[in-house]
Parts: structure tokens; sequence; C-alpha cells
């Protein structure tokens, strides 16, 4: 009798405890580190950052919407010399659905010792997760790119994976082993 009136409350307590924790948005770090790019005395690197989430507002194919909750991401760019320093820091972001943001490393910023320099970028992103607050969702991705500084004729583009967050959940994978069952 007592199980009987207990599992009732329990359902209830976890439901409500369940409703209030998924209304409670939370925002996470996420960083990817770009390739490393060797720049020579007439080159400039560029990093591009572009937030692909959907607008909330549907839209027909080929259209931009024109009002509506959009998806926004914030976040920094940072580039860093051979020896793991900051070279420099981009001014933070904020972009919403389908904007870029850019920022460069001209060579002559990279202090180079040699005639050419190494640089890495690490972009940084805040991605909200949780709550109902579905024009929080920032999904964004980045690339690199070298180009001559006079001409802006590019000479390497290279994609970056996107800053997603990792599977909270795994799925077992079934193994195949040759056999039958």
């Amino acid at each position: 009798m007592r199980f009987q009136m207990f599992l009732p409350v329990l359902i209830a307590v976890s439901l409500g405890t369940g409703v209030s924790l998924a209304q409670e948005p939370s925002s996470v770090p996420r960083v990817v580190n770009l390739a490393v790019v060797g720049l020579a005395s007439s080159e400039t690197a560029q990093v591009n950052v572009v937030n692909l989430a959907p607008s909330v507002q549907s839209v027909t194919p080929g259209s931009v919407p024109a009002e509506g909750a959009k998806a926004l991401c914030t976040g920094g760019i940072t580039f860093y010399n051979s020896s793991g320093n900051i070279i420099t820091s981009s001014s933070s972001f904020s972009i919403s659905s389908g904007q870029i943001f850019s920022a460069t490393l001209p060579y002559s910023e990279t202090l180079p010792a040699n005639g050419t320099s190494s640089a890495r970028t690490a972009v940084w992103a805040t991605v909200t997760i949780g709550g109902n607050n579905t024009a929080s969702a920032c999904q964004p991705a980045a690339n690199i790119e070298t180009f001559d500084t006079a001409t802006g004729v590019t000479h390497l583009h290279v994609e970056a994976s996107t800053l997603a967050l990792p599977t909270l959940f795994r799925l077992p994978i079934a193994e195949s082993s040759g056999e039958s069952h």
C-alpha cells in the first residue's frame, strides 16, 4: 500500500524536476584549433567564422528571413606563434544566423626570425544548450586561408571542423566478427 502511494509521488517529483532542469540553458565554451600555416613576407592569414544555425523562422529556399529570432554566436579568435605565445587576439565577435566574422594576421605582426613564420589559430565560441530558447542555438564553423597581401590571390584554404558539442549519449555499436548469429 505504501509503495502504491509512494510511486505516483516519485513520478510527479521526477517529472517536475526534469521540466525545471530542461528550462535552464547552459553556456559551454567550445574551442577549435585550426591548422598551422606558414606565412611569407608577402602574405596575410585570415580566419573566417560563420554561424550555420538555421533561423527560427521558416523561410522559403533561396530567401533570407526578414524578421524572427536568429541564433547568436559569440566568441573570439586568437593567433599564436610557433613558441605558443599569443601574437594577437581579435575583438570578440557576435554573429547571428548566416553571418560571417573574419580576422586577419599580416606577416608583419608575426615578428619572423628568418623570412618565414608559422602561426596557429584558436577559435572559441560560446554554445548555449538546453532550455526552450531555440534562438540561442549557435552552430559555428571556421576556416583559415592565406593570401597575397598585395593582390588578394588566395594561396591556401583549409576548412576546420565545426565547433559542435560532442555526443552527449553514446549508442552501442555492434561489432561485426564475421559470424552470423
